[in-house]
């Protein structure tokens, strides 16, 4: 079963790093808008959309707090700003109290949830394709 554990130390500390190096990538989309190059890969232009599709449109929005429109382009985005949030927040935390909250789930857990997350999220963006597929013309 999943066990929240108190350490002494950050038996994690990769993730901090990608939660902070992600918000600061966040946070100049949203100061600079969106990337003038096309991010998009190969089998898009055949309209098949892979779970990513929409993702930094998805972080956009969800910074400029339009929610409703950042989870129609892919609901992973403020899940993932909301996560590197949390991960910041326990980094803090640790770094002040020597405490750190770590959530250990198990493997055998832990990787179907993932694969089932994965694929929900490939066969919602599958159904937005035509979304997906517009010119982006900002918020």
């Amino acid at each position: 079963m999943p066990a929240v554990l108190v350490r002494r130390h950050d038996a994690h500390p990769m993730w901090t790093r990608i939660a902070l190096f992600g918000l600061l990538a966040a946070l100049l989309l949203a100061i600079f808008g969106m990337p003038p190059v096309d991010l998009h890969g190969l089998l898009h232009y055949f309209g098949v959309m892979d779970p990513f599709c929409g993702g930094t449109r998805s972080v956009y929005l969800t910074l400029h707090g339009h929610l409703r429109d950042a989870m129609r382009y892919n609901p992973a985005g403020p899940a993932l700003v909301v996560a590197a949030l949390a991960l910041l927040l326990r980094a803090a935390i640790g770094w002040s109290s020597r405490r750190w909250v770590d959530v250990h789930v198990p493997q055998q857990l832990l990787v179907p949830m993932a694969v089932a997350a994965l694929v929900a999220l490939d066969t919602n963006q599958q159904l937005h394709a035509a979304l997906l597929m517009q010119p982006w013309g900002g918020a």
